[in-house]
């Protein structure tokens, strides 16, 4: 995280100065659906001013973290994929194959 520091540097010599840089805070979870790790959910991190800071995917243990965060308020949204509405007509006799792909936005 950067950091800025007044300095005065005098005419002549080495000037000298120690600046201490501070890393930001970390959020570690894993999302779960009935009692199991949900691989590939979208998690999204909101500041207290409604502001997006981030998004995470999940891996196949269900695990995502945000990192570098500054301090304060944030609310954590957990979802699965946006719902996707098809057209059916069920025709007759027999089975009738009807495939969905569930994808997040823009992928």
């Amino acid at each position: 995280r950067p950091v800025a520091l007044p300095v005065e540097v005098g005419g002549a010599g080495v000037t000298r100065v120690e600046v201490e840089l501070n890393s930001g805070a970390q959020v570690l979870g894993t999302v779960r659906a009935g009692g199991s790790a949900l691989n590939d959910a979208r998690v999204t991190l909101v500041d207290a001013a409604g502001n997006v800071v981030a998004t995470a995917t999940t891996g196949a243990d269900g695990a995502y973290a945000f990192t570098d965060l500054d301090s304060g308020e944030y609310t954590v949204i957990a979802t699965g994929y946006p719902p996707v509405a098809t057209g059916l007509t069920v025709t007759g006799d027999g089975v009738d194959g009807h495939d969905i792909e569930l994808a997040h936005p823009g992928e």
